[in-house]
């Protein structure tokens, strides 16, 4: 059977968390291969991202429990813990890369975390290891920057310049934009479009079918504290609430709109 919506996830580093900021963006290793398992053994499917955006464009739809696995920012520890994990399930996964920063770290958290520490960004040979292993490349901006505080011309070039220089880097065509921190508005979806993107991933959950748009795609924040169950929680109900209580009211309001419906 087919699919008639899609799922996809946002991880960013696999890796121990020193402190809580860091629970939220950093799953340790073991972890993500829990996850990955648990998905595994409840009938998901990863599936590329490219697929999704055919479907979206009117292309065949992809098996039922599909899912598009996805990691922002281009974190060295991806290719060292999670792709292990996915080569051995055979799954493809997305990586979104800050194309200013490759080889350098992540800057933009150096404020917010408490620790104040930053952690390595792919560099240019791992990358191109990493794509010979059949990982796709996509664009996460050329710095990292807010891009509705962008004048046009900044934004342009956050946008276009990202996209040229992973071109380059890769030598295939760069469609897709994850942008950062989530934040987009109307301005921003069209200059993405302008940019030559053909697609763009936001942090706003939820199931992704044939009507959505195609420059706010629905995506799931995994937090390094979401056990396995929690994950499958979160992908049932389409949301990031993977609680147990979250669940329940789910259940309960599909029950009393099912006696409302009867009465």
């Amino acid at each position: 059977m087919t699919a008639d919506s899609v799922l996809v996830l946002m991880y960013h580093r696999v890796g121990e968390a020193r402190n809580a900021w860091e629970a939220r963006y950093a799953i340790g290793p073991s972890r993500f291969a829990d996850h990955m398992d648990a998905l595994r053994a409840e009938g998901y499917r990863a599936i590329d991202a490219n697929a999704l955006i055919k479907w979206l464009d009117g292309g065949s739809a992809p098996p039922q429990r599909s899912f598009v696995l996805t990691f922002d920012d281009g974190f060295r520890a991806v290719k060292e813990h999670a792709l292990p994990v996915l080569t051995r399930l055979g799954w493809p996964f997305t990586v979104f890369l800050v194309s200013g920063l490759i080889g350098q770290q992540d800057l933009w958290t150096r404020s917010s975390n408490p620790d104040g520490v930053t952690y390595p960004l792919l560099n240019e040979q791992e990358i191109l290891d990493m794509q010979q292993a059949g990982v796709t490349f996509q664009s996460h901006t050329r710095s990292h920057a807010s891009l509705p505080t962008l004048d046009d011309e900044q934004l342009a070039a956050e946008l276009a310049d990202s996209r040229a220089e992973l071109q380059a880097l890769l030598g295939t065509s760069v469609d897709l934009l994850a942008y950062p921190f989530g934040h987009v508005d109307d301005r921003v979806a069209r200059a993405a479009a302008e940019a030559g993107y053909r697609a763009a991933f936001s942090t706003q959950p939820g199931f992704n079918r044939q009507s959505v748009d195609r420059y706010r795609i629905r995506r799931l924040d995994v937090y390094g504290t979401d056990t396995p169950v929690q994950l499958l929680r979160k992908m049932r109900l389409g949301t990031n609430d993977g609680s147990a209580a979250n669940l329940a009211r789910y259940y309960w309001g599909r029950a009393r709109s099912r006696f409302q419906g009867t009465a």
